[in-house]
């Protein structure tokens, strides 16, 4: 799922070489929350107007986890 996220997020950045991801532990509901870190530049660009990108990588992202029995965040 760590490389899914950065996969999706490299082809939108300028600096690809300061993407980080960190996953927490799983809950105690089962979730595994991933955290994404770019540059201070690029935020704009993941996030997109209103928010559209940033939803549309959690939307992805949970169909993926899906078919993969998991439950993220």
């Amino acid at each position: 799922m760590k490389e899914l996220l950065i996969a999706i997020v490299t082809g939108l950045v300028e600096k690809p070489d300061e993407i980080t991801v960190n996953a927490d532990d799983v809950n105690d509901e089962g979730v595994v929350v991933y955290h994404l870190h770019v540059s201070e530049d690029d935020m704009g660009r993941v996030i997109g107007r209103q928010g559209r990108i940033a939803k549309a990588i959690r939307t992805v992202m949970r169909a993926a986890a899906a078919r993969n029995d998991e439950k993220i965040q």
